[in-house]
């Protein structure tokens, strides 16, 4: 037995939709009107390390490691990890730096932005 921890390389949440429709918290979504300087809570089933030092990309997922492009650079301000009901979460803070809608630039190569 071991002990599993993954590292992301950028935070990956769900469409405001699955809020909405009652499939996910609202800390598991994209705020529907995602702004510059504003900080966010998330919460992500799973240990998770994030990179802390810098800006890194925030997506959107469908699961399954289906991802979008950067919809905004963020900077993690906080992440702790919990149990709750036998499972492990990673909860904590954002702030959004930019927000690319609809912007066809790329900004990040892997997770160094550009």
């Amino acid at each position: 037995m071991g002990i599993q921890v993954e590292f992301n390389p950028d935070l990956a949440l769900r469409d405001i939709s699955e809020y909405k429709n009652g499939n996910r918290k609202l800390e598991e979504c994209i705020p529907e009107d995602i702004k510059i300087s504003e900080e966010y809570n998330f919460l992500k089933k799973g240990q998770r390390n994030y990179w802390l030092f810098g800006e890194i990309p925030l997506l959107e997922t469908k699961g399954e490691g289906n991802l979008s492009k950067p919809i905004a650079s963020i900077i993690i301000l906080e992440a702790k990890h919990y149990l709750k009901d036998g499972e492990i979460y990673t909860k904590g803070r954002y702030k959004v730096m930019e927000v690319y809608k609809d912007d066809k630039t790329i900004h990040f190569n892997g997770f160094a932005k550009v």
